[in-house]
């Protein structure tokens, strides 16, 4: 099972809104285990699927970001671009998981979105407890990029999640290792930036330096 393979594998870093060849390999030679593609074309860090579907990315996971797409959308990127997960970064409804597989699914949440109203983020994550694979908790109360960090980063999930949400190297030590046992992994992406889609070489390399001790890459 898929996740009982990636449990050995923690911490998991994941690196989103790659846009090229090289900045794939490089991910792909320090060890990165998730490798995030976003298909939304209004973001800067959009890629052509058919693009995707030409890097070379081994055994290492790739996972499509998907915003406003329907079902049918999202099916067809997945086969063409060769995505092993679909992440649910929009308004999609649990039918949307079920259609795809919950096995294939990252289900995004905003805590900001619900700090008003105690109790509401997990009462949603409860909702989506058979609908996805992972969760990813991102800053921000909808969309992503934002570009900053969430606010107060603790939380009950149900289940396995990623912290998203303008991370950087830096921020690795401070929030690894972890107390919660359900925070598997890391999803950076314009922390390590140079620019939008331009991913940072030396931030990838000394946040491979980083995780060294946990896991040898």
């Amino acid at each position: 099972m898929l996740r009982a393979r990636l449990s050995e594998l923690k911490p998991l870093i994941k690196i989103c809104g790659l846009t090229t060849a090289p900045a794939v390999k490089l991910c792909v030679d320090l060890g990165v285990d998730l490798l995030g593609f976003i298909f939304h074309k209004q973001s800067p860090r959009y890629v052509d699927p058919a693009v995707v579907r030409t890097f070379d990315t081994q055994d290492r996971l790739r996972v499509g970001v998907f915003v406003t797409s329907d079902i049918q959308e999202i099916l067809a990127i997945m086969d063409e671009a060769k995505l092993d997960l679909a992440q649910l970064h929009g308004d999609q409804g649990i039918e949307v998981a079920k259609a795809i597989g919950p096995n294939k699914v990252i289900r995004v949440f905003w805590p900001e979105r619900d700090q008003d109203t105690p109790g509401a983020l997990e009462k949603e994550m409860a909702v989506w407890r058979n609908g996805a694979l992972f969760y990813l908790l991102d800053a921000g109360k909808d969309l992503g990029g934002h570009g900053r960090k969430i606010a107060n980063p603790t939380f009950n999930s149900p289940k396995p999640y990623f912290l998203a949400g303008g991370l950087t190297v830096q921020d690795f030590s401070k929030l690894w290792p972890s107390p919660d046992r359900n925070l598997w992994g890391l999803d950076f992406n314009s922390g390590v930036e140079t620019a939008p889609g331009q991913k940072d070489e030396t931030a990838l390399r000394v946040l491979a330096i980083a995780r060294s001790p946990f896991r040898a890459l």
